[in-house]
């Protein structure tokens, strides 16, 4: 599949190899010398970048501690550094990343392979029509494909993005999504995916390999419902509008989620108009007896119809929040009560 290389190109720790560091802050690069001269014997500067040759990834660890451990967060963010064959012997400033997140992806080589090597699977949990109790789709959650290589999804993705791989693994995430249901799910049946707007710099190069994907595994474009899972933390409304139009164009949906938790619900959901919107498990839990709870939630249905949004609440475990929802005409749920996010989808509701 073509795309970014940020997203699809693996990234090697070479054994042995060279580490290339360097900074424009002249202060800092100094000491960056000085910690490397004082501890290691092949140390070099070649045209204002030090460089050094490791044996082990083990020593190549040490160092970059060393380095991490003696600078403060901002003076990390000064110090670009690569990683190359120990044969080539030159550095390549154009693929050279920061120090923090080059000391992250050796500090977690297991994680560092999951992500390399696309070692995820996805499981998953029933989106209910609540008029009639059918099994309207699946959300898509990342689990192991490897038991070898277990992993906890949010600590996964906090080493991505602490590493500056949070691109790859969310485009890896999407495309394993849409492998899974092409294997489970017919035609008709909505699959909601995940996705980070964060890990999408650029929709139309950086969502190439999800569109060829969808093309690949023969998904039907309007069963898949791209579902963005930071919606509180969204900071540039525009740079999402641009995501959901890319995908749009495509003829697959989008959703927001967690709705009513505490961001401008009525003036996000009316300039981002997406296709479905889930209501916040906040909301959800004992909607069915908490009177300040149902009118945020009767304010939320009144904006969806407006603008023509499909809503679904998340989190359902216990038949009163379904009765108390159904009344109030929520079209779609999810949550325990009606299932487990499960390696191999439920075919029919046992209530």
């Amino acid at each position: 599949m073509n795309g970014c290389s940020n997203c699809l190109a693996a990234v090697e720790i070479y054994e042995p190899g060279i580490l290339s560091l360097v900074s424009k802050v002249p202060e800092i690069h100094f000491a960056i010398k000085e910690i490397v001269s004082n501890t290691r014997e092949n140390e070099s500067e070649n045209e204002g970048v030090i460089q050094f040759t490791y044996e082990t990834k083990k020593e190549l660890f040490l160092l970059l501690k060393e380095i991490v451990s003696n600078m403060n967060l901002i003076s990390q963010q000064t110090v670009l550094t690569s990683i190359d064959p120990a044969e080539i012997g030159t550095t390549r400033i154009n693929r050279m990343i920061l120090v923090n997140e080059l000391f992250e992806r050796v500090s977690h080589p297991n994680y560092l392979k999951i992500i390399n090597d696309s070692l995820v699977t996805n499981h998953m949990q029933p989106i209910i029509a609540l008029d009639g109790e059918t099994i309207y789709g699946y959300e898509f959650l990342l689990r192991p494909a490897n038991e070898a290589y277990p992993f906890k999804p949010y600590e996964l993705f906090e080493m991505a993005q602490k590493s500056g791989l949070q691109a790859m693994l969310d485009s890896r995430a999407r495309i394993s999504s849409i492998k899974v249901s092409s294997e489970y799910l017919p035609k008709g049946v909505k699959r909601f995916i995940n996705f980070l707007p964060s890990s999408i710099y650029d929709p139309a190069h950086c969502l190439k390999s999800t569109f060829e994907a969808v093309k690949q595994y023969d998904v039907d474009p309007n069963d898949i419902v791209f579902e963005v899972v930071e919606t509180e933390k969204i900071l540039d409304v525009g740079h999402l509008q641009r995501i959901f139009q890319a995908y749009q164009e495509k003829g697959i949906k989008v959703a927001l989620d967690d709705v009513g938790a505490g961001y401008s619900t009525n003036e996000i959901l009316a300039r981002l108009n997406p296709d479905f919107a889930k209501i916040d498990r906040g909301l959800i839990s004992f909607c069915d007896i908490d009177r300040e709870k149902q009118a945020k939630i009767e304010d939320i249905c009144s904006i969806a119809i407006q603008h023509n949004i499909t809503l679904l609440a998340e989190g359902i475990e216990r038949k009163g929040e379904v009765d108390y929802l159904r009344e109030a005409g929520i079209p779609l749920a999810q949550g325990y009560y009606f299932g487990k996010p499960r390696e191999e989808p439920i075919r029919e509701l046992i209530l």
